[in-house]
């Protein structure tokens, strides 16, 4: 009952230090709506706080096109987000502040599912094939090598060293 009366107390006391400003103009019914706002208030603020921080419920994101449709075509994969044609998402995800995993949880799609279209993807790999990436480097035995050729190999010149250095030696 003793926080009951101290919220009372409190409540008037506001009011009656309100009502003593002298920039305070009111006339003397709108008193009463204004104490029992302020004992609301008062009574308000010794409850228990309620759990305003649980987070509101992530917006349902609806896909621009099905999972089907966006996988239609070899040469380009239509996003979700806004159905136009990318050969591969991970900068069109990056502008829309997503990660490859963040797209497909938003969208359910599988853990599978490619960020790259598939000619794309091949177009990359026959490049790589190419210029040889993915082998071992061969090494230059001295058996391979004929003994009769005589090459005069110039000397390496160390990092930072001058081109006319390298000469002098």
């Amino acid at each position: 009952m003793t926080t009951e009366t101290n919220a009372t107390e409190l409540a008037t006391e506001l009011t009656i230090a309100w009502l003593g400003n002298s920039n305070t103009r009111v006339a003397a019914d709108d008193v009463p709506a204004f104490l029992q706002s302020m004992y609301a208030t008062v009574t308000g603020l010794g409850a228990p706080a309620e759990d305003n921080s649980l987070t509101p419920a992530e917006p349902e994101y609806m896909p621009a096109v099905s999972v089907r449709k966006s996988l239609s075509s070899k040469d380009h994969i239509l996003s979700m987000i806004d159905g136009k044609p990318y050969k591969t998402l991970r900068r069109h995800l990056s502008g829309h502040g997503l990660t490859p995993d963040e797209y497909r949880a938003r969208y359910s799609l599988k853990a599978d599912y490619p960020m790259v279209a598939e000619t794309y993807s091949e177009s990359r790999r026959d490049m790589a094939k190419r210029i040889g990436l993915g082998r071992k480097a061969k090494v230059a035995s001295d058996e391979s090598a004929p003994a009769d050729t005589t090459t005069v190999e110039s000397p390496k010149r160390r990092r930072g060293a001058k081109k006319t250095e390298a000469a002098d030696v």
